[in-house]
């Protein structure tokens, strides 16, 4: 097992976009600690070819061992197992004073504190590939689907089985939970939506047919509760009440993932090939087109604020600004350093630092600074993470089977 760290990757540098002002969002989501999200990137990544440490991994001293990752003042990282004491009292206090609240300037991630990226909890989450996880708003559960065709709830603080959603036919490509009602909704290969009552999930309440093609994405809008989206493999979107169980809306636009931005719901991130689109919600219309992947992208994800978008394609990461001033510019970009990205995060409580999901790793990668870590994580393609703010928790959902949650 290899652990590296690399300090700079080589890539291209992007103009400085207009850093936000005022003071941290009000209006977002409960019990987000750290720094306000909305100034987190706020100097460009500046990607100069640097060294790589490579390190083997100590020795496990029984399943209970987990890893640990750590920052040091120098911005190298330390793999090891929690047994060996890696910082002294004083950098201690410094860790608990990362869960006070921050000022809202865009400090992101100061790696001299000690921050600290470890598994807390794993699970054998189906006897096939896991593709898709979401956490519910308040966090308490969490939904998993893939393969298999069936969608698992489980508690998030033990990881025991809630309860098992087995209707749809064919694998499930996506599954997220509503962010103001017990509801989660699931999509799959066999070309329907299904929404279902988190608190009594033994039936589907809504099974929505029209799509033509495998419904590979969905979403439920953040704040017109009977509105949710999903698109499939022909490029074709469609909107749905949920309360009249019907389609409201036919357009094309996204075939493999969309994301609704979060808080507003003004916009509308859909996927298709290598191009983002970013649609106004009520409209339709498209009012940005982000390109600049020259691979698919697999993967988009907003952070809470939802004024900026990530998206990955096996090569490379991207992060967009559609908040303010600069809408629709790339302010960051990473890319790869023989990993195939996947998948990614904003992480819960350092808005400055998305996680990324690779083939067996998870790439932390500070944006302000510029420097990423690699953390062995699974046995296979790590195809969905999701977040949980409330919790502070991240979780990763693999084709090896497993889903684990990190901290």
């Amino acid at each position: 097992m290899h652990f590296k760290v690399s300090k700079n990757q080589t890539g291209r540098k992007r103009k400085q976009p207009v850093s936000s002002s005022g003071p941290a969002n009000s209006s977002g989501t409960a019990n987000t600690a750290g720094p306000s999200p909305s100034s987190a990137p706020s100097t460009p990544s500046t990607h100069t070819p640097g060294d790589v440490i490579s390190m083997p991994a100590l020795p496990h001293s029984g399943s209970s061992s987990k890893q640990l990752i750590m920052f040091g003042a120098d911005g190298t990282g330390t793999l090891t197992s929690p047994s060996n004491q890696l910082w002294d009292d004083k950098d201690l206090e410094l860790q608990a004073d990362i869960d006070q609240p921050r000022d809202t300037v865009g400090r992101g991630m100061d790696v001299s504190k000690g921050f600290t990226f470890t598994e807390v909890n794993t699970i054998r989450a189906s006897t096939s590939k896991v593709v898709c996880c979401h956490f519910s708003s308040d966090g308490k559960l969490l939904a998993s689907g893939g393969h298999d065709k069936k969608a698992v709830l489980w508690y998030t603080d033990s990881l025991k089985p809630k309860s098992s959603l087995e209707e749809h036919s064919s694998l499930i490509t996506d599954v997220r939970f509503s962010p103001s009602m017990p509801r989660l909704a699931t999509s799959s290969f066999d070309k329907t939506v299904r929404v279902w009552d988190a608190d009594n999930p033994g039936y589907s309440l809504r099974t929505f047919t029209g799509h033509s093609a495998s419904v590979m994405s969905l979403d439920f809008h953040p704040n017109k509760d009977d509105l949710i989206c999903s698109c499939d493999g022909d490029g074709e979107i469609r909107y749905w009440s949920i309360n009249n169980g019907s389609c409201a809306r036919v357009f094309k636009g996204g075939t493999t993932q969309m994301r609704f931005q979060p808080r507003l719901g003004r916009y509308l991130a859909a996927v298709a090939e290598n191009v983002v689109s970013i649609l106004d919600t009520e409209t339709q219309a498209c009012r940005h087109s982000l390109k600049g992947h020259t691979k698919p992208i697999h993967s988009v994800c907003w952070d809470p604020s939802g004024e900026y978008l990530a998206s990955v394609s096996e090569d490379s990461v991207r992060v967009w600004t559609l908040g303010s001033g600069n809408e629709g510019e790339c302010v960051h970009e990473l890319s790869c350093n023989g990993l195939k990205f996947h998948s990614c995060v904003f992480h819960p409580t350092y808005p400055s630092l998305l996680v990324i999901g690779c083939y067996q790793s998870l790439e932390l990668w500070n944006m302000t600074e510029n420097k990423t870590m690699t953390l062995q994580a699974h046995d296979g393609l790590i195809a969905g993470l999701a977040v949980s703010t409330v919790m502070g928790l991240v979780a990763s959902a693999s084709h090896d089977k497993f889903v684990k949650l990190w901290k």
